[in-house]
């Protein structure tokens, strides 16, 4: 019997011959156990969090937004159908500040299709068990 093919990760993140990372080798490791492992850096968090847009996960998105900035509950839209994701760039500012270029796309229950274009600020702090986690702070649409 042929072994099933592994669930590919939403954000379409790529090991070194360009295959699409399993999820639970990609994000889920990050959403799945976020106590023990946080994303090593800002443009796996923005990943991350775009993986759990997809799976509706609401804990890991205000779990991963700097309190400062987070609101106090988050609803999905319903019948969004998230089509894509690409990193157009990652910036490390300083070695606690770094900022995510991307593009997301999607389409709504009626059919329509848009774009999410935003430069995403991140900011890296001692959160949950005293470990450093690199948390969203905000991001202007491009």
């Amino acid at each position: 019997m042929p072994r099933p093919e592994p669930d590919p990760c939403p954000c379409g993140g790529q090991d070194r011959r360009g295959t699409v990372l399993p999820y639970t080798e990609c994000c889920g490791r990050y959403l799945d156990h976020f106590t023990q492992t946080p994303a090593p850096d800002a443009e796996s968090l923005m990943r991350s969090r775009y993986t759990a847009f997809v799976r509706e996960r609401a804990d890991y998105l205000l779990a991963t937004w700097h309190p400062s900035h987070r609101p106090d509950r988050l609803d999905f839209e319903p019948g969004v159908r998230w089509l894509g994701l690409e990193v157009r760039g990652h910036v490390e500012r300083d070695s606690d500040h770094a900022e995510v270029e991307f593009v997301a796309r999607q389409r709504n229950r009626s059919g329509a299709a848009t774009r999410i274009a935003e430069r995403s600020r991140f900011v890296r702090e001692k959160g949950e068990g005293d470990l450093l986690r690199w948390y969203y702070l905000d991001g202007m649409m491009r």
